[in-house]
C-alpha cells in the first residue's frame, strides 16, 4: 500500500476506535453548538487528536486542515484534510451513518483518501492513479445509463438556510426522473457509495473541504465524474459538488443547472 495511504488508514482506524468506544455513552457526552444545526462533541475532538497524532509521528512537517482545529501554520506541499466524524448529528442520535474522512493533497492535487465507517467496518481507500477499494476489493462506479432507474444521494443545506429554496428547486427537477433519492447525513459516505456503486450519483451545496475531499478522490479513482455546479473542478473552494457515474453525470447536471442562482454557479 502507498505509505501515506497506509498512515491515513492507521489514523482512521484509531479515530474509529474512539467513536465506537463512546457509542454507549452518547447521553453523557459534552456537546456544543458551533453554529445553527452544527454540533461538536468531545468525541469529534478526541478522534481528531488521534488522527493528527498518527500523522505527526511520521510526517511532522506536513500541513493539516482539520474540521475542529482548523488549519495549522505549517508551510508544506503536503496537506492532510481531516473530518474526524462526518455525520456528528447522526452519531449523537445513535443513527448509524457516520464516518471518518481523511484526504491528502500533494502539490494541490488530491493524492490519497480514506473514508472509514467504523460501525460496518468498511474501509474505502484510494490513491491517485491506483484506483479505489473497499476492504481491499476494487470498486467502480455503476454503468447506469442515465437518471431513469438511478438511485441518487443528496444533502440538505441545513447550515445555509438562505439556499433552501434553490436546493428544493433542484430536488424537484431531479426527483421525477429517478428511482429514488436518499439523504443519509454523511457526505463522505455518500461519495464513497457513489464510488462503490451503491449510489449512481450525488449532489450537495455548501460543503466544506473536509466533508468531501476524500470522497471526491474515491469517486474519481472509481471512474466517476466530479465537478462543481459550474461544471468545473473548484468544488473544494465553492463547497458545491456533483459526483456521478459517467453516464449519469450529464443528465444530473442538466437537471440541476437551470435552477441555480448566480452565487452558486
Amino acid at each position: 500500500m502507498n505509505p501515506m495511504l497506509n498512515i491515513a488508514v492507521k489514523a482512521a482506524r484509531a479515530a474509529g476506535n474512539v467513536i465506537l468506544r463512546n457509542m454507549d455513552r452518547i447521553d453523557r457526552l459534552d456537546i456544543e453548538a458551533k453554529a445553527q444545526n452544527d454540533f461538536v462533541s468531545q468525541v469529534d475532538r478526541q478522534a481528531e487528536e488521534k488522527i493528527i497524532e498518527a500523522i505527526r509521528q511520521v510526517y511532522p512537517d506536513h500541513s493539516i486542515l482539520a474540521e475542529e482545529s482548523g488549519m495549522d501554520d505549517q508551510q508544506s506541499d503536503f496537506q492532510w484534510i481531516i473530518d474526524p466524524l462526518d455525520g456528528t448529528t447522526n452519531y449523537l442520535h445513535g443513527f448509524p451513518q457516520f464516518s471518518v474522512s481523511i484526504a491528502l493533497k500533494a502539490k494541490n492535487r488530491l493524492d490519497a483518501a480514506v473514508v472509514f465507517d467504523p460501525v460496518k467496518n468498511e474501509l474505502f481507500t484510494a490513491a491517485r492513479g491506483e484506483g479505489a477499494q473497499l476492504n481491499d476489493r476494487r470498486i467502480r462506479c455503476t454503468q447506469q445509463k442515465g437518471l431513469a432507474g438511478a438511485l441518487l444521494g443528496t444533502g440538505f443545506p441545513f447550515k445555509h438556510p438562505q439556499h433552501l429554496e434553490t436546493y428544493l428547486n433542484t430536488f424537484r427537477a431531479v426527483h421525477p426522473h429517478t428511482a429514488g433519492i436518499r439523504r443519509a447525513g454523511s457526505a463522505a459516505l455518500d461519495l464513497a457509495y457513489v464510488a462503490s456503486g451503491r449510489l449512481d450519483g450525488f449532489w450537495e451545496l455548501g460543503l466544506n473541504a473536509w466533508d468531501m475531499a476524500a470522497g471526491v478522490l474515491l469517486v474519481r479513482e472509481a471512474g466517476g465524474i466530479v465537478t462543481d455546479f459550474s461544471g468545473e473542478g473548484d468544488y473544494l473552494e465553492t463547497g458545491n459538488v456533483i459526483a456521478a457515474a459517467p453516464k449519469v453525470y450529464q443528465s444530473l447536471y442538466e437537471q440541476i443547472k437551470p435552477h441555480l442562482t448566480d452565487d452558486l454557479k
